[in-house]
């Protein structure tokens, strides 16, 4: 198990995940997307937000806005 410190604002329940294991790290993920500040979000492998955003639940809004991102990104 490769545990890592995860800021309190974004997870406020643990002090560390195992985010090598899958379902710890979608909903670390969604997390940042919704809790975390710029460095955070800047911090993940966009590709796998890219491939995990249809699993994960999150607001209409942010929803909106990283499909909206992705979608500009795929049309250049």
């Amino acid at each position: 198990m490769a545990s890592e410190r995860v800021p309190k604002y974004i997870v406020w329940s643990k002090g560390e995940l195992d985010l090598s294991d899958p379902w710890q790290r979608r909903w670390y993920i969604q997390q940042v997307l919704i809790h975390g500040r710029a460095e955070d979000v800047a911090a993940l492998d966009w590709e796998e937000v890219r491939r995990l955003l249809p699993e994960l639940t999150l607001p209409k809004d942010v929803r909106r806005l990283w499909e909206s991102y992705f979608d500009s990104r795929r049309s250049r």
